[in-house]
């Protein structure tokens, strides 16, 4: 059927032949990730933490910094009924609080929720430093090559070298004794904390130190994306399409921006969601040790830390932090898989 008869029969009322429509690339692969089950279970429970973070003043029973010594390694009725043995011979049992309450007599639900708070801006700021750095760098050292490349290259190579979680600590323990406390007006290490705070302030949080915390790990998140961004260039800048564009007179960033970067953003977009569990994981193990967010913030990772010490007779002070990372953790993960899945063209029609 001619054009011409298509649109007689439109002006008649008439039913065409069913017109063929063409899909994009990121709409078929956004139809992939919603039919994958996991990906998408995995979705809808990072939205959900994320919410609950945003808004965990309406939603958390308590402060977090609200207790008291009277009520203080409270277990919930319902953990000591399902608890072998008799609990109340040897510890607290209280119905105020839903999950329990800490050493200090402070819900531990509440700190849960407030802890988000800490976890998913760390893994978001890592990511976002390592697309942004690691894109550029890698980008750089991939399309102009040679000397540029191997000088850009060698330098990642030596931060390899050095072992990533002993760098992250060392950097730590470097920004906390040199900005932490107080600091006389108008010296660096003022200026430096008045941003600290205002970062904390930001995510609700008091006397945090967030801030050491996103360049501790932002210091080191970009290198993986460096190295892969520089390996797909590579693999790309001698194609037939990017030669066409250099024998139009396309500049080198119009064709790293129009043409290369649309080719090579899926498998980073994929790497960089997939490092995010990573860096949660950094944090919580920084805040285990004593060298992440300063009290009374909660984290997960010092909750857990807080707990272990009487784990025998309060289980449920590491069990409820140590649930909430795995959740978020293996919602990240299936996000990530099914990232992969979806931008992967090779996988067009399996799902």
């Amino acid at each position: 059927m001619t054009t011409q008869e298509q649109a007689a029969n439109r002006l008649a009322g008439k039913a065409t032949e069913p017109e063929q429509r063409v899909a994009s690339l990121w709409g078929d692969a956004f139809r992939r990730l919603i039919r994958n089950r996991a990906a998408l279970v995995g979705l809808i429970v990072i939205a959900s933490i994320v919410f609950v973070a945003l808004f965990a003043e309406q939603v958390a029973p308590y402060g977090y910094r609200d207790g008291h010594s009277s009520e203080a390694r409270t277990v919930p009725l319902w953990l000591a009924k399902a608890m072998p043995g008799n609990m109340e011979d040897y510890v607290k049992i209280g119905d105020k609080f839903t999950f329990g309450s800490d050493y200090l007599g402070r819900d531990l639900l509440s700190r849960v929720i407030y802890g988000a708070r800490v976890s998913l801006p760390v893994g978001f700021m890592g990511a976002l430093t390592a697309l942004a750095i690691g894109l550029v760098y890698g980008c750089i050292s991939g399309y102009y090559g040679g000397k540029v490349d191997n000088i850009m290259m060698r330098i990642v190579d030596i931060m390899y070298a050095f072992p990533t979680m002993l760098l992250i600590i060392l950097l730590m323990a470097f920004f906390k004794t040199s900005f932490g406390g107080v600091a006389e007006p108008g010296t660096a290490a003022h200026t430096f904390n008045e941003i600290n705070q205002a970062v904390d302030r930001l995510l609700g949080l008091s006397g945090g130190g967030m801030l050491f915390i996103f360049m501790g790990i932002g210091i080191t998140a970009w290198m993986g994306t460096a190295r892969l961004t520089r390996g797909q260039i590579l693999s790309l800048k001698e194609k037939e399409f990017i030669e066409a564009s250099r024998m139009i007179g396309a500049r080198d960033l119009r064709i790293i921006v129009r043409h290369i970067l649309p080719n090579i953003v899926g498998p980073i977009l994929v790497s960089v969601t997939l490092g995010i569990p990573g860096y949660i994981s950094t944090e919580v193990f920084l805040s285990f040790i004593g060298l992440g967010v300063d009290a009374p913030t909660p984290s997960w990772g010092s909750m857990i830390s807080e707990g272990a010490q009487a784990i025998r007779s309060y289980p449920h002070e590491v069990l409820l932090p140590a649930l909430a990372l795995a959740i978020l953790m293996f919602a990240f993960n299936f996000l990530g898989d099914g990232l992969r899945d979806a931008l992967d063209p090779r996988m067009k029609g399996t799902s």
